[in-house]
């Protein structure tokens, strides 16, 4: 097996974690329990790994943490949304 396939992998269980975080919180009413810190930290230093991923050229990286924004990203906007829109309910 060669790196790549262990770099593919990790992404793969890394990204499904992060998928499931998004659908827990998405259920959540209110999101009373996810702090922003959490998806802002992730978007920053996502778009960090994202750029040296593109210095050092490394596809594996490149791409998973491309994905690992995107789920920062959407995570944040459902985060935001939600304790809004639970401000508003009160």
């Amino acid at each position: 097996m060669g790196p790549d396939v262990i770099g593919w992998l990790s992404s793969a269980v890394l990204l499904a974690t992060l998928i499931r975080q998004i659908v827990v919180t998405a259920r959540d009413p209110d999101a009373r329990a996810v702090s922003r810190w959490l998806f802002l930290g992730q978007c920053v230093a996502s778009a960090g790994f994202v750029a040296y991923s593109l210095l050092v050229g490394n596809g594996v990286f490149i791409a998973t943490n491309a994905a690992i924004l995107l789920t920062a990203i959407v995570g944040q906007v459902m985060v935001s949304r939600r304790k809004r829109d639970h401000a508003e309910d009160r």
